[in-house]
């Protein structure tokens, strides 16, 4: 045998095609990858697993978990099942999607370069959508400090759909990579349709209440005096959450099959629509605060429209999302919420972190810091916005990586992710310190914000500290998220800012009487030891994976 395929994988020239049987047999002893039995062998056996301990009891040695996965090429390493079945004397596009796309060529070969051209894409889609937050807070502060405070409070309870998508797209992404990684695209397309309806089961528990109780809560947030404007942005944005959710679970999906360049198309699509819509609704039609918020309703919906088209329309995806696809599976459902229900719990608790922090700065200073605070932190988002791009992206690699049992390619992401994006956020660091001043005229254009202009321009400077070291911890969280192992992540998220920020946070912003410049550097203390802990945690993990591979 030549060595070939990649690592950890042997290569055979030989083109003998094996029996189902043979096939399960030699995948027992690690020689080739396990393939779906067939119908007929379905129909007699309880379940697959207890096939396996049939053949195993035959003689054949039952596989250790994280197994090294070595490969025979055949001339199909995994026969389609025709058993019980016909196949039709044509197809058409939507029955199609057999031949394998770029996006997953790229997502299952060198990991350092699915990671450089994957997370092109969205960096780009993340920066225009980061715009937009940016001209939307612009927009907005030009009514006044009310109206951009009124969007502080409400941006917690915001982040948590946005958080609840993410964290539920964390875990399709997760799963669907997997799947293909392990060349299983039936459970792929399966574990995508799982993830839109959960997504839309959530939206359909939660719209209503928020939408009915947006003026309490927004006062239980302690918004005050603007708690009013609060409200009447917070209903709209709220009914929107539909959108929110099944845009966000299709970007996974898409980033799942290796396709970022549709994910960017949709989310570009969406930023420079809601960029155009804001003044216009805003100012033109003098809707004020309310007009934003139906901005971004309105872009997320027609962004809904047209990845409905991709998917059922032009149907030239990898997977289909097509209902006929699917079939209610509790450990579908379970895989995806092993990873998506600790990161929208992360998220969460990022925005209860929020509104924590809000309440101390109003505590120890004015509702000025809360605006200063908040048009700061957009522009930090925005700078860690390639980060987020690059760990997003490293999920479905990892994913894809981990279901092909290729740990070594594993490893490699990790480390190559870690190094890109903390040559890419110290690059930004140094813009923004330099360029601090006249970045925060951005936000204190008008009379009645010019006051908070230098400290707007001082948090930015502070916090620059603090993007060096988020690469590090953001990328070993994806390495647990896309292994399935989300309740790892949170653990870590939960130490970083309960046990780190909040602490540091009262210590240097109440105990010790710093106030407002105290709540920042406990907010950048807490988070550079939470990202030190996940690498570490991360760093052992991997070398065990490997470890395993090479006895």
């Amino acid at each position: 045998m030549s060595r070939g395929g990649g690592p950890g994988k042997l290569r055979d020239s030989r083109v003998t095609p094996l029996t189902f049987r043979e096939r399960l047999a030699a995948a027992i002893r690690g020689k080739v990858p396990l393939c779906p039995p067939p119908a007929g062998i379905r129909a007699h056996a309880a379940n697959y697993s207890e096939f396996i301990l049939t053949i195993a009891a035959a003689g054949h040695p039952r596989p250790r978990p994280h197994t090294r996965v070595i490969s025979i090429q055949t001339s199909d390493p995994c026969p389609p099942d025709t058993s019980g079945t016909t196949t039709p004397a044509h197809t058409n596009v939507g029955e199609h999607r057999r031949a394998i796309t770029r996006g997953v060529s790229l997502l299952t070969g060198d990991p350092r370069i699915a990671i450089r051209r994957l997370s092109g894409p969205m960096i780009l889609a993340m920066f225009l959508m980061s715009l937009y937050n940016l001209a939307d807070a612009v927009w907005v502060a030009g009514l006044g400090p009310a109206s951009l405070a009124a969007v502080g409070f409400i941006t917690p309870l915001f982040m948590i759909f946005i958080g609840l998508g993410n964290g539920l797209g964390a875990g399709v992404a997760s799963a669907v990579a997997r799947h293909i990684g392990a060349q299983n695209r039936k459970e792929a397309e399966n574990a995508a349709v799982h993830g839109i309806l959960i997504g839309m089961a959530i939206a359909a528990v939660l719209t209503l209440p928020l939408v009915i109780f947006a003026e309490p809560i927004a006062a239980l947030l302690g918004a005050g005096e603007v708690t009013p404007i609060a409200a009447e942005y917070g209903r709209i944005i709220f009914a929107g959450a539909a959108f929110i959710l099944f845009n966000t679970i299709a970007y996974a999906i898409l980033r799942g099959e290796g396709d970022t360049k549709r994910t960017m198309y949709a989310m570009a699509a969406s930023s420079i629509l809601n960029v155009i819509l804001d003044p216009l609704l805003i100012y033109g039609a003098g809707w004020g605060i309310a007009g934003a918020a139906i901005a971004t309703v309105i872009s997320m919906a027609l962004v809904s429209l047209v990845i409905l088209y991709w998917f059922v329309g032009k149907k030239d995806t990898y997977l289909s999302i097509s209902p006929r696809i699917f079939v209610p599976e509790r450990e579908i459902t379970g895989d995806i919420l092993r990873v998506g229900l600790p990161a929208s719990v992360e998220f969460l608790l990022m925005s209860v972190l929020g509104v924590i922090i809000n309440a101390v700065l109003v505590m120890v200073a004015t509702i000025d810091a809360v605006a200063v605070y908040t048009s700061g932190w957009r522009l930090v988002m925005f700078a860690v916005i390639p980060v987020i791009a690059i760990s997003t992206t490293l999920i479905s690699v990892i994913g894809a990586a981990y279901g092909a049992r290729n740990f070594d390619h594993l490893k490699a992401a990790h480390a190559y992710a870690i190094r890109l994006g903390t040559a890419i956020s110290a690059g930004m660091a140094v813009g923004i310190f330099l360029c601090a001043p006249q970045i925060a005229f951005l936000f204190a254009y008008t009379e009645s914000m010019a006051s908070l202009a230098p400290r707007i321009a001082l948090f930015m400077q502070a916090i620059t500290i603090l993007l060096v070291f988020i690469p590090a911890g953001m990328m070993s969280l994806s390495v647990f998220q896309g292994t399935g192992r989300g309740m790892v992540s949170l653990l870590i998220n939960v130490f970083r800012m309960l046990a780190f920020v909040l602490v540091f946070v009262y210590i240097f912003g109440i105990y010790l009487g710093y106030g407002e410049v105290g709540v920042w550097a406990g907010i950048i203390l807490g988070n550079i030891i939470g990202s030190g802990i996940a690498y570490f945690w991360a760093r052992v993990y991997v070398s065990r994976l490997v470890a395993v591979v090479q006895e």
